[in-house]
């Protein structure tokens, strides 16, 4: 048994989801179904998009207190290249603030109330009791870790554990940002058109906007999903214009997603389905 193994399953038994991490602090890609983000998952396997695939998967999805998953042979190969081992902090209610430099510890000392801390290659960890929507870079060398994210396992840290404040609940408040255009590709079509009036396509794309603008959480999952249903029912017999596009990605943008994200959502979405 590998030290990052044995590491894990100790997590497990205490209730901490784990999972092993390669080179570069990035997840192994478990699952054949998403490789190259075909699921829709954002780039290098951090995100996990709407795949239905078994368990383990990848990204902070594949995080797991089973050692029955955590031995499986699915994974017997990645314990025997890993790197480390990373936790998913929202999995058991904490909040990591990931201070990434001797500036952004400063900060955070200066700001936030004093709580565990841990160690890092080049800053710290500061650990929280309570669980929020993660975010990268919410101000210089500040990430916060906690649903739909994991972090690397440094060890147990040094102090007593407070509630998560609302100066890191805030830091993740952000305000619309303006929609910026952008270009995609659309089908070309070619296939027989079965929308037997414009009205037919115009209520799809609106049901499409509606169903983006009231995703709640997991929005780049829906924005996924929306794309894949659209260009199912619409992509192939030459009705989508580039405006139809536009207006899904603008409402993407509204709920937070970038414009590069909304053109990788799409390529992948076409990509499932053959276009």
């Amino acid at each position: 048994m590998t030290a990052h193994l044995n590491t894990a399953l100790t997590l497990a038994a205490r209730g901490v989801p784990a999972m092993p991490l390669r080179a570069g602090k990035v997840p192994f890609g478990n699952c054949p179904t998403c490789r190259d983000n075909a699921c829709g998952g954002r780039s290098n396997m951090k995100t996990p998009g709407p795949c239905t695939c078994p368990r383990p998967c990848h990204a902070w999805a594949a995080a797991t207190t089973n050692p029955d998953v955590i031995t499986c042979p699915a994974w017997s190969s990645c314990w025997k290249q890993a790197a480390a081992v990373a936790y998913h902090p929202g999995g058991i209610g904490l909040t990591v603030v990931d201070l990434d430099h001797a500036d952004a510890v400063a900060w955070a000392r200066r700001t936030l109330p004093a709580t565990r801390t841990v160690s890092t290659t080049r800053g710290e960890h500061w650990i929280y009791r309570g669980a929020m929507p993660s975010a990268n870079g919410v101000r210089p060398g500040v990430d916060i870790k906690s649903t739909m994210s994991y972090a690397r396992w440094l060890g147990p840290g040094s102090g007593t554990m407070t509630a998560l404040p609302d100066a890191v609940r805030a830091l993740v408040v952000r305000k619309p940002s303006p929609v910026r255009p952008v270009t995609v590709a659309v089908p070309s079509g070619g296939g027989e058109c079965r929308h037997r009036t414009p009205a037919y396509l115009e209520r799809g794309i609106a049901m499409a906007e509606q169903r983006i603008t009231a995703a709640t959480s997991g929005v780049h999952a829906t924005v996924y999903r929306t794309f894949l249903a659209v260009l199912s029912a619409h992509g192939r017999c030459g009705c989508l214009t580039d405006s139809h596009a536009a207006r899904l990605f603008a409402a993407a943008q509204t709920k937070g997603e970038s414009p590069r994200h909304c053109t990788d959502a799409w390529s992948n979405a076409r990509t499932a389905l053959g276009m």
